[in-house]
């Protein structure tokens, strides 16, 4: 980053601290994270409490001891508020203090990662709004009471022209008053005429449009608005030109393209004849309100599509064991070559295909575990542009540039793989006619005063830089690159998980990912990925099949597994492998057999059963009964809630659908001990 940015980023955090409004960001824990001098000021927190992590109970508890949330007994004021806060929803409520300040709270949750809260001091406002009613109940006494007199001081007309003056003068008093008040309150206050022509407005509303009251008072609504927008009023004005009262929202682009939206409210102003002389009209501005509702329908959408892969993909995992299971069975059963190899490869491949893109969505929706090793980026992305510079058009360049000593990161190399790919796929459509595509690899240290901002902790990362010189993207649309199946291309060219799949393997990785673009001048992704250290111990070689065979245990293995088909193709490949099985169809009949069976020496069971034994308590009763037999588990689920309560036990997981290697190899791992053997 240059000493510009960088300077721009310090004078970010520095003007955070003169805010009045206080500002407070918390992790998942919930944990503090940052905050603002107005924090200490407005909220009289000890300094010594205020620290990186710093637990919310214990700002919760101080609160509650010193009587901020009022009367009550003192844990269940606390624990409610802690039940809040772990629910992460937007919230907005006012308390008044002991000291008498009234502080409107704020909370935005920041999806996966924690929330924010803020704190502003709207004791002021309150008073004013308070000024403002008790004003106007006066002026409104006051004009009744003086008018009933005029009524019935016509016989003594000339005393009453040193009244009415008097009357007068008060009113001129009184308006001055209430402008000043109307001025300073946070709200768009304005009044039109019939003929749709200012005759007053506050300063909040004259700033709205980026002018001076004086300048504002006199122009058209037309004017004001431009010729964009005015149609829109129009329609609402037509409505309260009826005597209607209307309500409606609106939004203008700002000379910097900042996007700010209103809630507006019309109050027609009838005469006693009955006749609509004039509007109020009262705004307000809701620009940060809408940024809200948006990261929460954000968030609630990128959930939602969590939630769903991660249901599908339990029942399409075991249907793809079976299907991949069948197919690798009858291609050992073969003779290579032959004539059904045409059908039958394909085939096996194109369910190989469907399971990973199984394993990609659900690494999307943080559903599946990601398997991280420690990985050379520059080789694995010399691998990569090879392969791309044989697979895209021919009028597509790739370029590399890779740093001179290897850089590591603690990676899906996988993952990593698809990521790129997905990246140099979406830069080969940007550019139908040919261009230049280049990924540049090299190291990146986030400092202290960059981390809040790029949401990543301190510390040293690997940063690639994927660029091509494409057709760009709108400045609109890049707040929308990651949402699932939202694309820029046409009809049936993307599916609009690409870009979420690299987003959602980014963040599970550690790591943050960003998109510059400028129409016509190309588009730059830059990801970042926690840096390793380089690996020093080399993998062992799988042990070959004859190994295997002598090491196979003296006694059959028991599958547990409600799914008959699945259980059938499991069955079989241990059967391939050399291994004796007892099968049991749900929890119940596997812990009636491991009790009345001695022999059994592995156990393979299904996470989740039917039948009131489940594997997870499976797993704990036979160790309980053996405690040194040999157990997988064995699952189809994508979220590791289905595994919860596991880890405690020490069970290795193989995750559906796998190949008869892929069960090979973890029934390998599993070692049985020579007592377990010998039963």
């Amino acid at each position: 980053m240059s000493s510009h940015e960088l300077r721009r980023y310090d004078l970010l955090l520095a003007g955070l601290d003169l805010l009045d409004q206080a500002i407070a960001v918390f992790d998942a824990t919930p944990k503090l994270v940052t905050w603002n001098k107005a924090m200490l000021r407005l909220l009289d927190f000890p300094e010594s409490m205020v620290r990186v992590g710093t637990p919310f109970e214990e700002f919760v508890r101080f609160n509650a001891e010193r009587g901020e949330y009022g009367e009550g007994e003192l844990e269940k004021l606390i624990a409610e508020r802690m039940a809040a806060a772990r629910a992460f929803l937007p919230h907005y409520v006012e308390r008044e203090r002991p000291n008498g300040k009234i502080l409107a709270i704020r909370g935005v949750p920041i999806p996966n990662l924690g929330f924010i809260s803020l704190w502003t001091d709207i004791t002021e406002q309150r008073r004013y709004e308070a000024v403002i009613e008790r004003q106007n109940l006066e002026l409104e006494a006051r004009v009744k009471a003086r008018t009933k007199e005029l009524e019935n001081a016509n016989s003594r007309l000339a005393h009453a022209n040193a009244e009415i003056d008097e009357i007068a003068g008060a009113l001129r008093r009184s308006e001055e008053r209430l402008k000043l008040i109307i001025d300073s309150i946070p709200a768009l206050i304005a009044y039109v005429d019939r003929h749709e022509i200012y005759q007053f407005a506050n300063r909040g509303y004259a700033e709205w449009f980026g002018l001076a009251k004086d300048e504002i008072v006199g122009r058209s609504i037309e004017n004001v608005f431009g010729g964009e927008l005015y149609p829109v009023v129009r329609k609402h004005l037509a409505v309260a030109a009826t005597g209607e009262r209307v309500s409606y929202e609106y939004a203008r682009t700002l000379e910097n393209r900042r996007t700010v939206h209103a809630r507006s409210v019309i109050v027609p102003e009838v005469s006693t004849q009955g006749e609509v002389v004039g509007y109020f009209v009262l705004s307000t501005d809701i620009t940060e309100q809408k940024a809200s509702q948006a990261a929460l329908v954000q968030a609630q959408k990128m959930e939602a599509v969590g939630q769903l892969t991660g249901g599908l993909a339990h029942d399409f995992n075991n249907l793809l064991t079976i299907i991949i299971g069948n197919l690798a069975a009858l291609q050992s059963r073969l003779p290579p070559g032959g004539e059904l190899s045409e059908h039958l490869d394909p085939a096996l491949h194109a369910a190989r295909r469907g399971a990973d893109l199984i394993k990609r969505l659900l690494t999307f929706s943080r559903g599946q575990a990601l398997e991280p090793s420690t990985v050379e980026v520059g080789a694995l992305v010399h691998n990569m542009a090879q392969l791309l510079s044989r697979s895209l058009t021919e009028n597509v360049r790739v370029h590399t540039h890779l740093p001179e000593t290897p850089l590591y990161a603690f990676v899906d190399p996988h993952q990593l793989e698809n990521a790129l790919l997905n990246l140099a796929l979406n830069g080969r459509d940007a550019m139908p006619d040919g261009g230049d595509l280049s990924i540049t690899v090299g190291e990146r240290r986030i400092p202290d005063s960059l981390a809040m901002l790029v949401e990543l902790p301190v510390g040293d990362y690997v940063q690639i830089d994927v660029t091509d010189t494409g057709s760009g993207i709108d400045a609109q649309l890049l707040p929308r690159l990651f949402e699932p199946f939202f694309t820029t291309k046409p009809f049936g060219r993307g599916s609009g998980l690409g870009l979420a799949m690299v987003y959602g393997f980014v963040r599970q990785s550690g790591g943050n990912i960003r998109i510059r673009s400028t129409p016509g001048s190309g588009t730059t992704v830059t990801f970042v990925l926690p840096r390793a250290d380089e690996p020093t111990a080399p993998v062992a070689d799988a042990p070959a099949a004859s190994e295997r065979a002598n090491r196979h245990p003296r006694g059959p293995v028991l599958l547990a597994e409600d799914e008959p088909d699945v259980r059938r193709i499991i069955r079989m490949q241990l059967t391939d492998l050399g291994y004796a099985v007892i099968e049991a169809s749900d929890g119940v009949e596997a812990w009636s057999l491991l009790e009345s069976i001695p022999d059994i020496a592995i156990l393979v069971t299904d996470t989740i059963m039917p039948g009131g034994i489940g594997g997870r308590e499976l797993v704990a009763r036979a160790r309980a009964l053996r405690p040194k037999m040999p157990i997988l588990l064995i699952t189809g689920y994508a979220s590791d809630n289905a595994l919860a309560g596991t880890a405690e036990l020490d069970v290795p997981v193989l995750r559906k659908p796998f190949d008869p290697d892929t069960l090979a190899a973890a029934l390998d791992k599993l070692e049985p001990e020579e007592e377990n053997i010998a039963q």
